[in-house]
């Protein structure tokens, strides 16, 4: 991968014997449709991996928020009700405050297993998912939060020689609220995540070299419409028409080149997303990826390969 400053990268390890130049061999595959794959690839939604500072900035942001409303709640106690006491509204205010910043990890975790992207994606699984995850996750949330605040009253009114502190059985009261903010932590973490990933996104390199026998060719990422497996080479399809072959596994290949666009949709092809131009199905699950006159498999063992590609943009 180069950008236009850098020279170039060498080419991938080829495995078993070489072809020789590998021309006299070519096997021209498009628009086969193959139903074997191997490895799950991403796209439509992504499930990023998790990120320590996503909590921390959440913490960050929410905590002085949080600071305001202890402060206007405690004293529109205080104001609403003159009879108790000055100290156990803001004992009140301050433990829900302390129980659920120790439950926020809760909402950090769920929306690093099911993002809201998720809910969009097409088909009900993914929503069934999306909707069971949060659902278990806002149930553990509001469990932690009314224990949490349970046990710090109970101590707070111990200290004070209040009498025991009495919950009662207002779970489903609290569950009600909890169920907004667990929303709204949904929220400020897939949106701090969304924004860290955009600024830590390298700058996308312009073109990709080829090494076609002792030739390079530099192609721009967007010329490069698929690529596919060739024995001990890959063949990349260019939008010109080329085809010129490079000694590298395809597994190499895309780990260069999934981060800008293009989707593992068989075993043996990778495929640019943005030039699909269209997708047809063969039945049994496959598909064939229209790429404007060339055609490439869509395996039913790659169902995100398919989620991506059906998905605008």
């Amino acid at each position: 991968m180069s950008d236009e400053r850098s020279p170039g990268v060498p080419s991938g390890a080829g495995v078993g014997q070489p072809r020789g130049d590998g021309r006299g061999n070519r096997r021209d595959t498009a628009g086969q449709a193959v139903t074997t794959g191997a490895h799950p690839v991403t796209g439509g939604w992504v499930r990023a991996p998790l990120d320590g500072r996503d909590l921390r900035t959440a913490w960050l942001v929410i905590a002085p928020v949080t600071a305001i409303v202890i402060s206007v709640n405690a004293l529109t106690n205080l104001s609403d009700m003159p009879h108790i006491a000055p100290w156990e509204p803001w004992v009140w205010e301050i433990s829900s405050a302390i129980a659920i910043m120790l439950a926020m990890p809760v909402p950090w975790l769920a929306t690093a297993l099911a993002p809201p992207d998720e809910a969009a994606a097409e088909g009900w699984r993914p929503k069934v998912r999306f909707v069971l995850i949060h659902l278990a996750a806002l149930l553990g949330f509001s469990a932690l939060h009314v224990a949490g605040f349970v046990v710090l009253r109970t101590v707070a009114y111990d200290l004070m020689h209040a009498g025991p502190y009495e919950f009662g059985d207002r779970f489903i009261y609290e569950l009600r609220k909890d169920l907004i903010s667990y929303a709204t932590y949904v929220g400020i973490f897939w949106l701090i995540g969304y924004l860290r990933r955009r600024r830590d996104e390298p700058v996308r390199p312009v073109s990709f070299d080829i090494r076609d026998g002792a030739r390079i060719i530099r192609a721009a990422l967007p010329d490069i419409v698929a690529v596919s497996s060739a024995g001990n080479y890959v063949e990349f399809w260019l939008a010109d028409g080329r085809r010129p072959l490079m000694r590298a596994t395809l597994a190499a290949i895309e780990v260069e080149l999934e981060r800008f666009g293009f989707v593992r949709a068989h075993r043996s092809w990778l495929v640019n997303a943005g030039r699909v131009t269209g997708l047809r199905p063969d039945g049994s699950g496959d598909w064939t990826v229209e790429l404007g006159p060339i055609e490439a498999p869509l395996s039913r063992r790659y169902p995100r390969a398919l989620e991506r590609l059906r998905s605008p943009g």
